[in-house]
């Protein structure tokens, strides 16, 4: 078998696999949008919350790595070419993500703690009867974290999911370290990790694209295939 069909099938077997899981993470998009409601912590990108975001990566997962899987297997210039497009605007669009969040770091900090701090507010003035309070006490009972900061945020509306073992009668005691400082910890704790693990996708995409246009350019120049 020569090189180039090892390439295709190569191109095939990968672009199935991460068919099928583009799939699954449409469909636990779905799931989650019938199933669950969902009130950004975050006003501002209030649509972006996770059963969205699933169901988004989902599409773009399963369309990109079709296009490669059809290609590949058809030998089909357009097909592969369309594949190799997309693959370039991701790598595009993740690069122009990165720098936009570095250089303007502060700035980023500075509209999430204003989002989040709009959000506690609105879950104060309307205590139990709001989607956001429910999503805070998600939030804080499953990251061991209080307010935004501290326990302070909330002044004297503070709730159960604060509270250790979210008991709150008698005597309480409070979670130390609020969410938005314990996200940042975990950011700065994992930075290897996550570095890595982008290097990793981008290392795919880039890997994907020249294995695209060296099988484009072997059709092209051999007059195989569909046009």
């Amino acid at each position: 078998m020569s090189c180039l069909k090892i390439l295709k099938y190569t191109m095939c077997v990968v672009n199935f696999i991460c068919f099928i899981c583009g799939v699954a993470v449409f469909g636990l998009g779905i799931y989650m949008m019938i199933n669950f409601k969902f009130a950004s912590l975050i006003p501002t990108l209030r649509d972006l919350n996770i059963a969205n975001t699933l169901f988004i990566i989902g599409i773009i997962i399963t369309c990109v790595s079709f296009l490669g899987f059809m290609g590949s297997l058809k030998e089909n210039r357009c097909l592969l070419i369309s594949f190799f497009s997309l693959l370039f605007l991701l790598m595009l669009a993740e690069f122009t993500m990165a720098c936009t969040l570095l250089v303007y770091e502060d700035k980023v900090n500075e509209f999430l703690l204003t989002d989040l701090q709009k959000s506690l507010n609105t879950s104060k003035s309307m205590g139990g009867r709001n989607r956001t309070k429910h999503d805070w006490d998600i939030l804080q009972d499953k990251l061991n974290c209080c307010g935004i900061q501290n326990v302070t945020d909330w002044k004297l509306n503070i709730p159960d999911s604060c509270c250790i073992r979210n008991d709150c009668s008698g005597s309480p005691q409070y979670k130390t370290e609020g969410c938005y400082t314990k996200a940042q910890k975990f950011l700065e704790d994992n930075l290897l990790s996550i570095g890595v693990g982008v290097i990793v996708i981008c290392s795919i995409e880039v890997l994907g694209m020249c294995f695209a246009m060296t099988l484009f350019c072997h059709i092209s120049r051999t007059g195989l295939g569909y046009k």
